[in-house]
């Protein structure tokens, strides 16, 4: 408004009348205002421009909409919104508006107008895709920080973000050999420290001799290092029991999300006119969702048993699977073990029958196995489905799978380093080729990364003189996690309305919240989905930053979140006594 009385003569018009400007003030809740402008000699302030069906129109209607985008407005809505009771209406503006529908654009759109790309012909993927680990709740979080350091008052003096996988950002001291290798590959003066042991000098040695000109600043081939491949594929068979890895199947990667991607993206294509659908856990890590949408494929999800320590029941897969191909082409079966965001360790009989279903149904594996070191539960173990599938013998045997592994979780933690791999498995020569030559286009993945993932493939060995270091790092973190996941998952069932699994292994727990009816009500007054309406008030009361439920997927009707147990000990247990404080408040105040 203030533009247009400071602009309104820069910029003459034909002779029109009556402006009615409709602005939309927002968020999060959008208000609207409307002023009406009369003038003999109608003009148009320079950044707000209109578009009209119709040259006939004595009265204008804008909308303003959040910069770059271009909306079609309803003539229903254009009336309605003229009606608000705000400033003053001319009698036309609504009649006008009831008859003639238009295109508006907002005031950043039209500064830009000259630019080719708009939000209305960008890829419509994109703008469907969401990862709710890094959502709204995240940003605002963010916002929060911000407002703390610059003195804004809170009831809490920081945020503690629960909310993704980030271990180093959590307190969790790195590993001395993985970060000694690397220092020595990114600064090869440091050969000549005596204080780095000789075996840690010989890894690095190692990698840049595998690097051109013998350096990591150099280019890679793009399935990654030779070295560093051989050793994934020596350190995959002795996991398991010394059942033989192809170097050569083995692609590296930016973090197992890498591989996972180009590997989905593979698949991409439409079978019998139907998209290619991918099969995925409920609740489910929210990578694939959103790659799902980015590939414009069909997701396909897959409940799991929350009354059977989030099992994966055969029988629910094969229901889904069943409705999935009324609209889609089923293509891969996506099982994440340890489970994201649930915590759970898959049985070996569960395994076998979940092989058996993929090869009666004919679906590549994808085997998303990056937290198979954080095993905690007593009696749980770590199977990865390799091994299972080549102990079956044939037909099983004989199977695709992807099989991922990284080195941002298990007890090293490096995620900002974006070091992974991804064993291809039974692959067929001729969709390898073109698998090399779809990554030879991505040139190659971070060197760091890839030196990082050597120390996990490779580590000290016995008698090395970093070894007994190495192993009591290793054992503390790996310990220490398991003495958090007993006290989160016995905290969390001892909160009146919480029910919490046992975190058998990963990194978070995924409890479920029974809700009272008014706060039921009032996140639906509120527009918002009622476990991200708990999260945000317990972001705005207490600092905590959880993940609802609802981004992961959760049966309808049921309540969680996720939550990381990644904060240090002592600060695991003030987040957790204000979880608990909160929520009692919380039901006081919605009983």
């Amino acid at each position: 408004e203030k533009d247009l009385h400071n602009r309104e003569n820069e910029w003459p018009t034909p002779s029109v009348r009556h402006h009615t400007i409709i602005i939309c003030l927002g968020p999060p809740r959008p208000t609207y205002r409307v002023k009406t402008y009369a003038r003999t000699s109608s003009t148009m302030s320079l950044s707000l421009v209109l578009r009209q069906r119709s040259a006939a129109v004595s009265s204008r209607g804008l909308h303003l909409f959040r910069p770059g985008s271009v909306n079609h407005l309803r003539p229903a809505a254009v009336a309605s919104a003229a009606q608000q009771p705000h400033g003053n209406q001319h009698p036309a503006a609504a009649a006008t508006a009831a008859v003639h529908q238009r295109t508006f654009l907002t005031m950043a759109c039209v500064r830009e107008q000259q630019r080719c790309v708009s939000i209305d012909n960008i890829n419509p993927a994109i703008k469907t895709m969401e990862y709710a680990v890094r959502g709204p709740l995240v940003i605002r979080a963010g916002v929060i920080e911000k407002e703390l350091e610059q003195g804004v008052n809170k009831p809490f003096k920081e945020v503690i973000r629960a909310n993704i996988g980030d271990c180093h950002a959590m307190g969790q001291p790195p590993i001395t050999f993985i970060r000694q290798v690397l220092g020595l590959v990114s600064y090869p003066p440091l050969f000549n420290d005596p204080t780095i042991p000789a075996d840690a000098k010989q890894r690095a040695r190692d990698i840049l001799d595998g690097c051109k000109g013998g350096s990591v600043g150099s280019y890679s081939d793009s399935a990654g290092i030779e070295v560093i491949r051989r050793h994934a594929a020596e350190y995959i068979q002795r996991r398991d029991g010394g059942i033989p890895a192809d170097w050569q199947n083995i692609i590296l990667s930016a973090g197992a999300s890498g591989g996972i991607k180009v590997l989905m993206s593979l698949l991409r294509c439409p079978i019998d006119g139907k998209k290619p659908g991918v099969m995925i856990p409920i609740p489910q890590y929210p990578l694939y969702s959103a790659t799902i949408a980015e590939f414009d494929m069909e997701q396909i999800g897959y409940y799991l048993d929350e009354a059977n320590k989030w099992g994966l029941d055969i029988a629910e897969l094969e229901r889904s699977l069943a409705e999935a191909r009324k609209v889609s082409a089923p293509r891969i079966l996506v099982v994440i073990n340890p489970g994201n965001p649930t915590g759970q360790v898959l049985s070996r009989p569960n395994i076998e029958d979940i092989i058996k279903f993929a090869h009666r149904e004919r679906l590549v594996l994808f085997a998303d196995e990056v937290y198979q070191d954080n095993v905690y539960e007593a009696g749980s173990k770590f199977h990865s489905f390799k091994k299972v599938m080549m102990e079956m013998g044939e037909p099983y045997s004989k199977m695709e799978l992807c099989s991922f592994m990284s080195c941002s979780k298990g007890y090293m933690g490096e995620c900002g380093i974006r070091g992974g791999y991804s064993e291809i498995v039974n692959l067929c020569p001729d969709v390898r080729t073109m698998l090399l030559k779809c990554i030879s286009a991505q040139l190659c993945p971070t060197t760091a990364g890839q030196a990082v993932l050597d120390c996990v493939v490779h580590p000290p060995q016995k008698g090395e003189p970093s070894y007994e270091k190495f192993e009591q790092e290793k054992m503390a973190v790996l310990e220490s996690l398991r003495e958090r996941a007993e006290l989160v998952a016995r905290t969390f069932n001892s909160i009146e309305g919480f029910s919490c699994n046992p975190v058998q292994g990963a990194m978070y727990a995924f409890p479920q919240i029974r809700l009272p009816p008014k706060a039921l009500e009032a996140a639906k007054k509120d527009g918002k989905p009622a476990d991200t309406f708990y999260a945000f008030q317990l972001l705005e009361e207490t600092g905590i930053c959880i993940v609802p439920g609802s981004g992961f997927g959760q049966r309808p009707g049921t309540y969680h979140f996720r939550t990381t147990i990644l904060p240090q000990p002592e600060k695991l247990k003030e987040m957790l006594g204000l979880f608990k404080s909160f929520h009692e408040k919380f039901l006081q105040k919605y009983k």
